[in-house]
């Protein structure tokens, strides 16, 4: 597999990134652990054209930015305490729906913004946000890409394929906010990562793909993991494309790994096994992926 620029830069970094709270800059998070207390510390970028559409209304975009870094906590089985802000400044309309989108995305997830940084650039830039986001852990280490082992059987919460139907929809000039709303206001599984951390093996949420990020936890845990296809829930808009909503991404569903002996408090479907780590780190009903399929997006 041909590795993309953004894979090239993060390996330069592991070799300034040590600490043990870092775990090899492959994971959704860090992990900071203070005298009396551990934290887990994500941060997520945003960019125009590539994560929203330039037409988009910008409070979509700010709910959207908060939810994405949410997700990264749920995954690490975090309760959410707080949000820094880096955001680049536009037009005084969408700055003005940015900060009404904000306060949607503080309002529903009950998350304090602490506060941040702006900056201002040259007109026409394409524009960029990102967040912070803190959380604290129900266990200490908190879940890991690293955790899954032989014998498990991985798990996905909810359905996939909703964040492409609803870029579909948009992109046709759909105004069907129900249908366009995994893409636009995606709902981080923060529940469910709560309850699932004192159990699980891996975790990690589904942001680039479930074929590319199921690749990756295989990689992180020095496995294999088998999926089968037929077992993946998927919308019903992409009933017919199966291996496109296992590839878009975007969905920030949790993906994770439990004991054979283990099931979930809530509502989750077996998709696969992780098995002994052989030729191939995923295996798609029995197989490698053919080599011209692409596992899901990869920057750069």
């Amino acid at each position: 597999m041909r590795e993309s620029g953004e894979e090239r830069f993060i390996a330069a970094l592991r070799a300034i990134a040590t600490s043990p709270g870092a775990r090899g800059l492959a994971d959704d998070a860090a992990e900071l652990r203070l005298t009396n207390t551990t934290l887990v510390v994500t941060h997520d970028m945003m960019v125009e054209g590539v994560h929203w559409l330039p037409e988009q209304d910008a409070a979509d975009v700010a709910y959207k930015l908060v939810a994405v870094n949410l997700s990264d906590l749920a995954a690490k089985g975090a309760m959410p305490q707080a949000l820094l802000l880096g955001y680049m400044l536009g037009d005084a309309d969408w700055d003005a729906r940015f900060a009404q989108g904000l306060a949607d995305a503080v309002e529903a997830f009950g998350v304090p913004l602490l506060g941040g940084d702006t900056v201002s650039t040259p007109a026409g830039s394409a524009r960029s946000v990102g967040l912070t986001a803190i959380g604290r852990p129900a266990v200490v280490p908190a879940p890991s890409r690293t955790d899954a082992r032989p014998g498990q059987a991985l798990w996905v919460t909810g359905e996939l394929g909703g964040a492409l139907a609803g870029f579909e929809a948009m992109q046709a000039g759909s105004a069907d906010a129900a249908l366009t709303r995994p893409f636009r206001r995606p709902d981080p599984r923060i529940e469910e990562g709560l309850a699932i951390a004192p159990m699980a093996g891996a975790t990690m949420d589904v942001s680039d793909g479930l074929l590319l990020d199921a690749a990756r936890m295989a990689e992180a845990s020095g496995t294999t993991i088998a999926i089968d296809s037929a077992a993946v829930p998927v919308c019903a808009a992409l009933a017919d494309r199966r291996i496109d909503a296992m590839t878009w991404g975007d969905d920030y569903e949790l993906l994770f790994t439990l004991p054979e002996s283990k099931e979930p408090s809530f509502a989750a479907t077996r998709i696969g096994t992780v098995l002994p780590r052989g030729d191939h780190r995923l295996l798609l009903d029995g197989e490698p992926p053919a080599t011209q399929t692409r596992l899901g997006y990869r920057h750069g």
